[in-house]
């Protein structure tokens, strides 16, 4: 609640420093000195659409937080931006976790300046989802918005105002499998094992998901003699040693080398000359965000010891 607490608040000072007016630099010089987000924003009073998100995700109340925090904060416009009713619809108790979801996602549990924004290829959000970051010419691209005020300063972090609201994923591993419609074999595999359910669950975990044509490579009969119900066992142990408890994002991995896998054993990640591979497989799409972890896809079904 503390996180959310800073995600509300950060929110708030930033639609009241974007919306302000002529008091604006005065907001700014006070806050950078000595008001932390709650105060500033009590003291600015313009942040109409955040307010209503703020309330409506039941953060309106909560407690200060000391951070430090950077907040990636989308103006009004941007809010307005979205296809019609989104805001309405996200403004609806019944969709309070979607919105949650959101807030937290334009937040990152660290600061970050804009030129350490500018030098980096991401960051990890208080959602749990990676925000990935790129330079385009004199533009810095946040998740595809673009920032358009930096470095605005608090006293318990920091704030980029962006032109448009970024959405995180809204999928789980196995929606998200299925909705690339190249998993289809890796996915009938986890059903006859009995470990889908588990992929859709809390998580979070990291998946090595290997494509149909990485299963079809595998000696002919393979597939079919592991989706027999007598192996079903050693379908499970295989799949989850493509499996890591946590959201482990590529960069993440190959600085640590080796995982542990679900399935008790190790797998090792490396990079040479630019690309990266897991055992004997090698990543051909990395850092595919889910709400329950995250997906690299691999050429090769790696196998156990």
């Amino acid at each position: 609640m503390k996180n959310l607490t800073i995600v509300a608040l950060s929110f708030v000072f930033v639609s009241s420093y974007v919306f302000a007016g002529d008091c604006h630099k005065k907001v700014r010089t006070v806050a950078a000195a000595e008001m932390d987000v709650v105060d500033t924003a009590v003291s600015a009073g313009s942040f109409t659409t955040l307010v209503a998100a703020v309330k409506a995700a039941g953060l309106v109340d909560a407690l200060k937080g000391s951070g430090p925090f950077t907040v990636f904060a989308p103006t009004d416009d941007a809010f307005a931006a979205l296809p019609a009713g989104t805001v309405e619809n996200l403004l609806k108790p019944e969709n309070k976790d979607q919105l949650v979801a959101i807030l937290t996602y334009h937040v990152i549990p660290q600061k970050l300046g804009s030129i350490a924004v500018s030098h980096q290829d991401g960051a990890e959000s208080l959602n749990g989802q990676r925000i990935p970051f790129q330079t385009s010419g004199s533009n810095v691209m946040v998740g595809g918005a673009t920032v358009v005020k930096a470095d605005i300063s608090a006293s318990n972090g920091v704030i980029h105002v962006i032109d448009q609201v970024i959405m995180p994923s809204s999928k789980n591993i196995v929606e998200t499998a299925s909705g690339a419609g190249s998993f289809n074999t890796l996915l009938a595999a986890a059903q006859a094992a009995g470990i889908a359910g588990v992929l859709q669950g809390d998580g979070p975990f990291t998946v090595f998901a290997p494509t149909d044509d990485a299963f079809a490579k595998l000696p002919k009969g393979t597939v079919e003699s592991l989706l027999k119900p007598e192996n079903k066992e050693k379908l499970a142990n295989i799949l989850k040693y493509h499996v890591v408890a946590g959201r482990v994002y590529a960069k993440q991995a190959i600085d640590a080398g080796d995982a542990e896998t679900l399935q008790g054993g190790e797998v090792h990640i490396q990079s040479q000359g630019g690309s990266v591979s897991v055992n004997d497989a090698k990543v051909v799409k990395a850092d595919l965000d889910t709400t329950n972890g995250v997906i690299h896809v691999i050429d090769t079904v790696i196998l156990p010891n």
